[in-house]
């Protein structure tokens, strides 16, 4: 099982903050945003398809070829900006 976070314009778009999801083997990011997507229809597919959206695994920047395995924890963010 993993724990997927979902901040700021992502919590409010798909309506929840965070969800847990069952892996059957080693997946990497690129994997689960299909599966997401293909399960959870537009919404999800403008947040987490989108150029700019940003993930980390286990709190460390992660990349679409980057493996996730069960325990790990996955978040999804907008990117930031400050000023």
């Amino acid at each position: 099982m993993i724990k997927i976070l979902f901040f700021a314009k992502y919590r409010e778009l798909l309506g929840l903050g965070q969800m847990s999801v069952e892996l059957h083997s080693t997946t990497t990011v690129a994997d689960l945003k299909s599966r997401l997507v293909k399960e959870g229809g537009d919404h999800w597919a403008q947040a987490l398809l989108a150029d700019n959206t940003l993930c980390a695994v286990n709190q460390t920047i992660a990349h679409d070829g980057d493996a996730i395995a069960n325990g790990d924890e996955v978040a999804f963010y907008p990117p930031v900006t400050g000023g």
